[in-house]
């Protein structure tokens, strides 16, 4: 733990390498593996679903076929926009954003939510994740496939769809609940890495 490496923290740099060293594993472990977890899954998820749904209806748009009576049904379709097939006809600027969105929302878990807490954590897993997934699938294709078509839906998306809303509906739920109470009793494992990380090797002393 960051406490015990501090409290035998020496002046020495091999000592100092350590510190740092158990603290970055420290924090991979508790901060970013389950997150992580949830994100590889979605795009494992999403990307086999693509791929299956492609070679059964592709490579013809509009080609549906039913899934659970008339209700459902998988109907292909090549999405140039966002979401539900919103917005179409811009995807280089939608790749951008996309992949902006995503970055901005992993430096907004890290630094403005509480990401000790397991539900904020699969949350932004699952967000991340599915704009992941599309992100894939605009650079790889130039388009999104989209596919689940729940016929009193008035849109057609895909498993990187489902997870973001799901994700960003959990995240709003946690946060109306909770507020900022969890944040401010964060772990102080923060504050004492930020302390390692401030010392000068060579001096003991800080930066």
């Amino acid at each position: 733990m960051c406490c015990g490496i501090l409290s035998s923290y020496t002046n020495y740099p091999i000592e100092a390498n350590r510190g740092t060293g158990a603290c970055v594993n420290n924090e991979l472990k508790r901060y970013w593996m389950r997150p992580g977890l949830f994100c590889l899954t979605v795009i494992a998820v999403d990307q086999i679903a693509k791929v299956a749904v492609w070679r059964a209806l592709g490579p013809n748009e509009g080609t549906s076929m039913p899934l659970l009576g008339d209700w459902l049904r998988l109907t292909l379709v090549r999405n140039t926009g966002v979401a539900f097939g919103l917005f179409q006809g811009f995807p280089q600027i939608f790749t951008l954003t996309s992949i902006l969105i995503s970055i901005g929302a992993v430096i907004f878990y890290r630094f403005q939510l509480p990401h000790n807490q397991p539900w904020v954590q699969a949350s932004i897993g699952l967000i991340v994740g599915g704009a992941i997934g599309n992100i894939i699938d605009r650079i790889r294709l130039g388009f999104v496939i989209d596919f689940v078509h729940v016929t009193w839906f008035p849109g057609i998306f895909n498993v990187a769809d489902s997870a973001i809303t799901i994700g960003v509906g959990m995240l709003a739920g946690y946060l109306l609940l909770m507020g900022d109470s969890e944040q401010r009793n964060a772990p102080v494992d923060d504050a004492l890495l930020g302390e390692l990380l401030s010392r000068d090797p060579r001096g003991g002393g800080r930066r």
